[in-house]
């Protein structure tokens, strides 16, 4: 069984900038979306660790951060959440992608 660090450093780095929004900003929805995006994630790199095709959960928060993150930086402009948040998420989408083909 090989732990998948990587996802479960996505997935605190995504919790991480949820609390950090919510500090910065006082944010509460910021900290929701962190912990609930963050949770989804870390429950994907959980389920990868034990089967590593199993790629839905991990998949699916990283596609969906992507799309809304990718929507907010477009609006913005600002690399700082939105920017950074959306290439984290866009690589984690082509990683997960190319070890479901390999």
């Amino acid at each position: 069984m090989a732990i998948d660090w990587i996802g479960f450093g996505y997935a605190a780095a995504i919790a991480f900038g949820g609390f950090m929004g919510y500090k910065k900003k006082g944010s509460v929805m910021s900290l929701v979306a962190g912990l609930v995006f963050g949770g989804l994630a870390a429950y994907g790199a959980y389920n990868m660790s034990i089967d590593p095709r199993n790629i839905k959960f991990s998949l699916l928060s990283s596609a969906v951060l992507s799309v809304v993150m990718g929507m907010r930086y477009k609006k913005s402009g600002k690399l700082l959440p939105a920017g950074i948040v959306t290439g984290l998420s866009l690589l984690m989408v082509f990683r997960l992608l190319l070890l479901f083909v390999m």
